[in-house]
């Protein structure tokens, strides 16, 4: 196939997209209309189900197959890293020298830290309940772990940081969702559809069967993912040096990252 043909391909392909787009657009209710039958039939199986959350109901209830989904487009994103930023044969590890942090910098970033860990925390356990949820809370609560490395230093984000855990925890979050959604099946109903467990008590913690659960593993596999993927590229920024650098002392990040 030569390159005149792949144009063609191209354009014939992105004429009927767009084509589809504007016919999409030229279809959509007046704002602020009343014409929401998704939105009326999601909030109708979100109350059903005692998850006072209907994005939350929406992600890991209603179209729980299309988060698994989204989880396995992470989980590959992380893989890809880890092999691509793998230490190559012409690379050393080099001990990273400590730098001096400003005071105010330092305060301000421990002194936020622990805040920062409990809202992601706190926005995982709630997801059910209110704004938020495994993929929200699970970005807040890793990358605040992070201001260790602007507070203090790196060897202080390593010790509470490693990363071989993490990629263990990463892949048993995945493989909890998976689970649960065959113990569906298991149980003669569809693949992780909500009927496992009772529904509880309405704006509980409780509530909403498998939906805290589904939502835990997402955080837990986010948070993990999140380390793993921020400590490669902070080991070829700060540790990667190429072996010719050796007596130079010069590194070359820009080539091998």
């Amino acid at each position: 196939m030569n390159r005149r043909v792949r144009l063609w391909i191209v354009l014939v392909g992105g004429a009927g997209l767009a084509a589809l787009l504007v016919a999409a657009c030229l279809d959509l209710p007046g704002f602020g209309g009343d014409r929401h039958p998704y939105g009326d039939r999601s909030v109708r199986a979100s109350l059903a189900r005692h998850t006072a959350n209907t994005i939350s109901s929406v992600n890991f209830d209603q179209r729980a197959f299309d988060t698994l989904g989204e989880m396995g487009i992470l989980f590959a994103s992380v893989l890809g890293t880890v092999v691509l930023l793998r230490q190559t044969r012409d690379e050393r590890r080099a001990t990273p020298r400590p730098v001096a942090v400003a005071p105010p910098v330092r305060r301000y970033a421990l002194a936020v830290l622990p805040v920062a860990v409990l809202t992601g925390l706190y926005v995982i356990a709630h997801g059910q309940l209110s704004p938020g949820g495994g993929f929200q809370g699970g970005v807040v609560a890793v990358t605040a772990l992070h201001l260790l490395y602007l507070g203090a230093d790196y060897h202080a984000l390593e010790r509470i940081r490693p990363v071989g855990r993490y990629e263990v925890g990463d892949a048993l979050a995945a493989s909890a969702y998976l689970v649960l959604g065959l113990a569906g099946v298991l149980a003669g109903t569809a693949f992780l559809a909500n009927t496992l467990l009772p529904y509880g008590t309405f704006n509980t913690l409780s509530s909403g069967g498998t939906v805290p659960l589904l939502n835990a593993a997402i955080g837990m596999e986010v948070a993990c993912a999140v380390v793993v993927l921020l400590a490669r590229f902070l080991d070829q920024a700060v540790e990667i040096e190429k072996e010719s650098g050796r007596d130079g002392g010069e590194r070359d990040m820009t080539e091998e990252a």
